[in-house]
């Protein structure tokens, strides 16, 4: 019997243009419930995607120091995120959402 063989998945293989880039950005937003490192996580791919040195360049950090940042495993400063959206060509929008109604006994 042949052997299957599979390579891990790598979602910054697949963001080959900025609205790509967007478009997952926008996903995880939505996908994240409140969680900050999984948005570094995903800006993280992004970064990979488009290239560490020239976003970490463009953010005024080092290249050590982005990994690190957005690694998943750390929540970073929102002026850092702000430094990095920047730098990644990407704007933050925000929209009115549903605000949950306390019930009533």
């Amino acid at each position: 019997m042949k052997k299957t063989t599979t390579t891990r998945y790598d979602v910054a293989e697949h963001l080959r243009n900025p609205e790509e880039m967007a478009a997952y950005l926008e996903a995880c937003l939505e996908e994240a419930d409140g969680d900050a490192a999984f948005i570094a996580k995903a800006l993280g791919d992004i970064a990979r995607a488009k290239g560490m040195t020239q976003v970490a360049r463009d953010a005024g950090l080092s290249r050590e120091s982005l990994y690190k940042t957005l690694s998943g495993d750390r929540i970073p400063g929102f002026d850092t995120v702000l430094k990095i959206i920047k730098a990644l060509g990407l704007k933050l929008h925000a929209e009115a959402g549903l605000i949950p109604t306390p019930s009533k006994k």
